[in-house]
């Protein structure tokens, strides 16, 4: 007597991402570039200081687009500003830019960047991760994120930085002298982030660990970079504590 034996079913590969319609595309786009006006209120500004800072400190006009479309990242080409005026040594320019920009390491952990699927598309995905771009995105729920909304909120908040050192470079121009204090433009964007965590009490401990950071005056030269340091390790010893607690907590319990 035969019996069929049943085939082992294939397992099924997942579905490629449908393409969207044209119209749901412009639609995409349109939220994309709504969701970057909360981030451009703060990108434009900085922007603007970025080339007044960079034709107070007498460098060429030409720095502030370039810098913009080089190293996308606000602290950073302020802080490089600084370094490039004072002739700072290669070497500790690198490691600035590594110990500034380490965390976008963690931000590809959890950014949609598998929405993304031209390679030229996500390459620019990459590249355009500031800080602004995740928190933004970051606050939508999973069923409305998609690519080309992803790409519009970013492409939109770049325009935002280029344009306002643009516009910074202009005014810088037409200054009859310059603006006093305008270096201060990073510490007090640093200072108004520190009051923000300071409102929430869960984040009040690595607000006192960034004040002992900054209190630092060990290396009055290289304090900033310095306090960055500190700061990293006095997370991790945070961090190291916090985990540890809940298992301790599980083992007496």
């Amino acid at each position: 007597m035969h019996h069929d034996v049943p085939s082992r079913a294939a397992t099924p590969e997942p579905a490629p991402v449908a393409a969207l319609a044209p119209a749901e595309r412009r639609r995409q786009i349109t939220l994309g570039v709504r969701d970057s006006f909360s981030a451009g209120l703060g990108i434009f500004p900085l922007g603007i200081a970025l080339g007044l800072l960079i034709m107070q400190a007498g460098l060429p006009w030409w720095l502030a687009p370039a810098l913009s479309l080089a190293a996308f990242a606000g602290s950073l080409e302020l802080l490089l500003v600084g370094m490039m005026a004072t002739v700072t040594p290669l070497a500790a320019v690198a490691l600035t830019v590594l110990v500034v920009n380490f965390r976008h390491v963690f931000y590809a952990f959890s950014f949609p960047l598998h929405l993304v699927r031209h390679p030229v598309a996500k390459a620019y995905a990459v590249y355009a991760m500031i800080d602004e771009a995740y928190a933004v995105n970051a606050s939508l729920p999973e069923a409305e994120r998609s690519a080309p909304r992803l790409l519009a909120m970013q492409i939109a908040c770049e325009t935002y930085w280029v344009g306002g050192g643009l516009v910074g470079v202009a005014l810088g121009a037409a200054l009859p002298a310059p603006v006093k204090g305008l270096e201060f433009a990073l510490c007090a964007l640093f200072t108004v982030l520190t009051l923000d965590a300071f409102r929430s009490r869960s984040e009040l401990p690595s607000v006192l660990l960034a004040g002992a950071a900054a209190a630092l005056v060990l290396t009055p030269g290289l304090a900033l970079f310095t306090a960055l340091l500190l700061f990293v390790g006095l997370l991790l010893v945070r961090h190291t504590l916090t985990t540890r607690r809940p298992a301790q907590e599980t083992t007496d319990a």
